[in-house]
């Protein structure tokens, strides 16, 4: 018997070897970046030397309240601002698995099926995600969102106004 997949390994492995690979032409800070299929299961997971301890958790979240509500967590960000009851209450039933800023970017197939999410901690919440959407569209698969916030590459946790995720 074998079991149904939505990503296969080597498509989610090549996905992070080209996220880490994004930072580093793009002079970012050290990265973390989570892969899940569409069930929310960890497909690739990497960090690299110097990201921090949180990143893990924080790439995941990313990626897993992604899944868990059907969009981006930038559209989550933007649609919830003013909704703070209501994204504490995704934090608690999602056991704090539920990071609602930038960087966790749904995988979809050609036909617009959801076939998981990539999340990315390191840099800017901005940064962070422009690194998975490249890896995803590397791929030759779609993203959500399809492009990265215009202003990704003047993103600075230097800035008061913006914050590091």
């Amino acid at each position: 018997m074998r079991l149904k997949i939505s990503l296969e390994l080597e498509v989610a492995v090549k996905i992070v070897s080209v996220v880490l690979s994004t930072g580093r032409v793009e002079n970012m800070l050290p990265l973390t970046v989570v892969v899940l299929d569409v069930t929310g299961k960890i497909i690739a997971s990497q960090s690299e030397d110097g990201s921090g301890l949180m990143r893990f958790d924080i790439a995941r979240g990313k990626a897993w309240g992604s899944l868990g509500m059907g969009m981006s967590s930038r559209l989550i960000r933007d649609r919830l601002a003013t909704r703070l009851s209501f994204q504490t209450s995704l934090a608690t039933v999602s056991d704090g698995k539920f990071v609602p800023v930038p960087g966790g970017v749904l995988i979809l197939q050609g036909d617009g099926v959801v076939v998981g999410a990539v999340g990315v901690s390191g840099d800017t919440s901005e940064k962070d995600e422009y690194c998975a959407i490249t890896g995803i569209a590397a791929m030759g698969l779609l993203s959500e969102p399809s492009v990265p916030d215009k202003e990704w590459y003047n993103s600075s946790l230097s800035d008061s106004g913006n914050r590091e995720h």
